[in-house]
């Protein structure tokens, strides 16, 4: 018997650490080698992301989902309004967003390395882009590495495509992951 496939809405500490969990794990396997060992060691905790989801859920700056499988949180996602800066990875930097705003965004979006290739994110994927559109969002974008093959076909799988713009996230000490946007209309 399969277990329960459950969407939840991030609302407390459980929820929150969970997903910080599932970021980290997620940069520690899909980055090594793209953003520097020495930012990685001293900067992707596993509670790195607690805070600010908290804040993020308090300020409804955006939303986070998990997908439970059971009990366990098998991967989840921050979605909202095209944001301006970028409190998610290296340093401080804005995003050049301005020609996308009032479009959604997919902010962040991780499996369980472990759970990955169960279809599991495709169900949380999909879910969120029915949220972005049920809240009136026409169109919506997401950011990928653009080293990450795996993560651009899962994109284009679920009709998303890059539009030609990139933005260039900055890492201490002297490192740039450049990351491509593709996007989606909604309706």
């Amino acid at each position: 018997m399969s277990e329960i496939l459950t969407f939840v809405d991030a609302c407390g500490e459980e929820h929150f650490k969970a997903m910080s969990l599932i970021h980290a794990l997620g940069w520690r396997d899909t980055y090594r080698g793209f953003v520097p060992d020495e930012y990685m060691a001293r900067e992707i905790t596993d509670v790195r992301w607690v805070n600010q989801f908290r804040e993020d859920y308090e300020t409804g700056r955006c939303h986070g989902l998990l997908l439970y499988r059971g009990a366990d949180p098998v991967a989840c996602i921050n979605y909202g309004p095209a944001r301006t800066e970028n409190l998610n990875a290296g340093t401080a930097s804005t995003f050049p967003n301005e020609a996308y705003q009032g479009w959604g965004e997919i902010i962040s979006f991780y499996t369980h390395p472990r759970e990955r290739g169960k279809g599991y994110g495709g169900l949380l994927f999909e879910e969120t882009v029915r949220r972005l559109k049920a809240e009136g969002y026409r169109d919506a974008f997401v950011f990928v590495l653009r080293e990450n093959e795996k993560a651009r076909k899962f994109y284009a799988g679920h009709g998303f495509a890059w539009d030609g713009t990139h933005a260039d996230i900055p890492f201490p000490p002297d490192a740039v992951c450049v990351d491509l946007r593709y996007t989606k209309h909604l309706n």
